[in-house]
């Protein structure tokens, strides 16, 4: 995978880093957090998921870890564009922070980072959608540099989560 991302840490001591092969098992018990419901990918079939990421620069799963734990994952996947004078653009998606450490900036430091990634890949913009209508939600991306000023529409194959 084009990880994109140089290993560092983050405020809090958050090690992030681009997820792996190893850290796939870690990353799918993370996201029960997201939507607990969900039919799980298997090991063979999240590594080739994984790998695919690679035919897009720049694009990367983000995993944070707190003390060696996989605390907080988001996906930057960067487009390749016909418009803006070919400058690419970039899409963020499944945002999430385990329960128990949530509240400590580790969301926030993961999108800062991914939005990083999508200025070094030359996007012109970074984007992302909630379901969420929760006021907590909506401010903590406020919070993080995201601005609400646009529409957005979606057609979908699997129900809305509730």
């Amino acid at each position: 995978m084009n990880a994109g991302a140089p290993d560092g840490k983050a405020p809090g001591g958050l090690e992030i880093r681009a997820v792996q092969a190893p850290d796939l098992p870690a990353l799918a018990a993370l996201y029960r957090h997201l939507n607990p419901d969900d039919a799980i990918v298997s090991p063979e079939e999240a590594e080739a998921i994984l790998e695919r990421f690679a035919a897009y620069p720049g694009s990367v799963v983000l995993g944070g870890w707190d003390d060696g734990e996989l605390a907080s994952s988001c996906t930057l996947v960067v487009i390749p564009n016909l418009t803006r004078g070919g400058m690419p653009y970039a899409l963020i998606e499944n945002v999430v922070t385990a329960a128990s450490h949530r509240k400590r900036g580790f969301g926030r430091a993961l999108l800062e980072r991914a939005v990083s990634i999508a200025w070094e890949q030359d996007c012109y913009k970074a984007m992302l959608l909630t379901g969420s209508t929760e006021p907590a939600t909506l401010a903590f991306y406020r919070g993080a540099g995201f601005e609400q000023n646009k529409t957005g529409f979606q057609i979908r194959r699997l129900p809305v989560r509730p």
